[in-house]
């Protein structure tokens, strides 16, 4: 079964029908519908994801999009303990050349220990960390 990282961009490409990646999301997303693949992400791209439809007045929505992803038998939530956080903290600080939010660095960590090389991302700091970034886009 393959393995994929899942980003907070993708879902809420996803979900937000105004998004600039909506299109290419909504399309990516029904090439994967019918293949054998488990979605890896965290509990803090949960809460990104979560706390941007809340913080915009939408929290039913926040409220249906989170409960899909803890009740999803394809989604696998990794909570963020203070092992993690520390790994992920020390790639932060490590890169300090790049922009990488927090987030991503630890999202970084989870996907080098579960040996997952691709991302359901628009981030470009996938591919600058060595992933590969789906949907490809030009």
């Amino acid at each position: 079964m393959k393995r994929l990282f899942l980003d907070t961009g993708y879902l809420l490409a996803l979900e937000l029908s105004d998004d600039q990646h909506h299109h290419a999301a909504q399309r990516h997303w029904q090439t994967l519908r019918d293949d054998d693949f488990h979605l890896i992400t965290t509990s803090y791209v949960f809460d990104e994801v979560v706390t941007f439809f809340n913080r915009r007045g939408h929290h039913a929505k926040a409220v249906e999009v989170g409960t899909r992803l803890l009740s999803s038998q394809r989604v696998q939530l990794i909570h963020v303990d203070a092992v993690l956080f520390y790994a992920g903290w020390r790639y932060f600080q490590d890169h300090h050349d790049k922009r990488y939010s927090l987030t991503d660095c630890i999202s970084f960590v989870v996907m080098e220990g579960y040996g997952i090389p691709e991302a359901l991302a628009f981030d470009q700091h996938f591919e600058q960390a060595g992933f590969v970034r789906l949907p490809r886009t030009t």
